[in-house]
């Protein structure tokens, strides 16, 4: 659970209004995210991107989709950008337009989640705050 800091300003403000004393208050709320929350936050988003762009991948890979599609082409561009580190931990590269399992953008997404979760657990080290 994130932990919030807030700000409370109160202004008080007496008047005489005929016989009677009014006594006014103000009050103004500011809520703010620590940084390193907002920073945790990124991190999550850009490899939750990268993830969610190599699951679709693997999908069409699966579905055996074919690459002459502007689209398929382009997200095989963009995805294989992510996967080709890990194209020679198996024996076989990916093979376009025929049904295949492609466990190498299978490993990418494990690795991608593991760094991801370890470089936003970097900025609440120091946070005196807990999550859940």
């Amino acid at each position: 659970m994130d932990e919030q800091r807030q700000t409370n300003e109160v202004r008080e403000t007496n008047e005489q209004v005929g016989d009677t004393n009014v006594r006014r208050q103000t009050v103004a709320t500011r809520t703010s995210v620590p940084g390193s929350i907002v920073a945790q936050r990124v991190v999550y988003y850009i490899v939750g991107v990268i993830v969610a762009l190599l699951i679709l991948r693997v999908i069409f890979l699966l579905l055996g989709a074919n690459q002459g599609n502007a689209f398929v082409d382009a997200l095989y561009g963009i995805s294989g950008f992510f996967a080709a580190p890990f194209y020679g931990i198996f024996s076989y590269q990916p093979a376009y337009g025929k049904s295949v399992l492609e466990v190498s953008s299978l490993v990418a997404i494990v690795i991608y989640v593991l760094i991801g979760w370890l470089v936003a657990r970097l900025f609440t080290l120091g946070s005196s705050h807990s999550e859940a």
